[in-house]
């Protein structure tokens, strides 16, 4: 298992030529985009990949858990199992959006309890980048025998998410206007959960759109307590902050949980995040 939640190009690349060969997923897809993910995967993809689609294969239709519920297991295990995935193999997933989209597909196969699956550190713009070859059409890989449980990592309820604001950290992924509740381009009402603190998934990155060195990312989110309690006079609680991720609709969430876990910090998915929020009336916005 690797100790790493990412792989570099250069380091897929190698894995690709080994005795035991990763399981590639493509999971490219944007929100609002006018060109479908699976039309992008067949002009070009990372041999062998399998694509997996968003809303089909990771997430249950929108309702009442906002707009990317948590997929039916039955759902997933089987796309899991079409795309090649099997109990032992080694996953690598990859998007062209950030890491975001392959984020979710990475949450996912560790909340279903495998234990080797990382995301491709720059996505496809770094494999074109590094070199790596690329093929088109749609690969039809052998079917795995992947049959997960969810229950590996760690999930919170909108009680749960109300409460981490209160006395942890809960952590909004979205850009800082969406969070002040100036603009909301999505979903029907803006702002914030209460307590909620802002750490937009575009600082997760560097300039080459990479995940940054993990010092960086511990000022990032040290900046906002993730990751030590104000306590004794040695400054240091023995015990953790509680750490909860929520963004739109429980995607992009999956990128900052990455981040924190670089860090060695367990967070919790808010999976319906603030459209999920927002679909109880009763329950208080925020905005600043």
């Amino acid at each position: 298992m690797s100790s790493s939640p990412l792989v570099s190009a250069d380091g897929l690349r190698a894995l690709l030529v080994t005795e035991r060969p990763p399981v590639v997923l493509d999971v490219r897809y944007r929100m609002a985009s006018t060109t479908p993910g699976f039309e992008l995967y067949a002009a070009g993809h990372i041999p062998g990949a399998a694509y997996v689609d968003m809303d089909a294969d990771l997430a249950a239709p929108p309702g009442e858990g906002g707009r990317h519920p948590l997929p039916d297991p039955a759902v997933f295990n089987a796309a899991m199992q079409r795309s090649g995935v099997g109990l032992e193999s080694p996953v690598v997933v990859y998007d062209d959006w950030a890491g975001h989209a392959a984020a979710r597909a990475w949450w996912l196969l560790r909340h279903y309890g495998h234990r080797d699956v990382r995301v491709l550190d720059g996505g496809w713009s770094a494999w074109q980048a590094a070199g790596g070859e690329v093929e088109t059409g749609e690969s039809t890989p052998l079917p795995g025998d992947f049959h997960g449980a969810p229950g590996f990592m760690r999930v919170v309820d909108a009680d749960g998410a109300a409460r981490v604001g209160r006395e942890g950290v809960l952590i909004d992924a979205r850009a800082p206007e969406r969070y002040r509740g100036e603009i909301e381009p999505v979903d029907p009402i803006a702002g914030h959960i209460p307590g909620a603190v802002n750490v937009p998934t575009a600082r997760n990155l560097d300039n080459h759109g990479h995940f940054r060195d993990p010092h960086e990312l511990a000022a990032l989110y040290g900046e906002v307590g993730a990751l030590m309690r104000s306590g004794d006079e040695s400054g240091v609680d023995d015990s953790p902050p509680d750490v909860a991720v929520y963004c739109g609709s429980g995607v992009t969430a999956c990128h900052n949980i990455i981040a924190l876990e670089l860090l060695g910090v367990p967070a919790a998915l808010y999976a319906g995040s603030w459209s999920g929020w927002i679909t109880d009336p009763s329950r208080t916005v925020h905005r600043t």
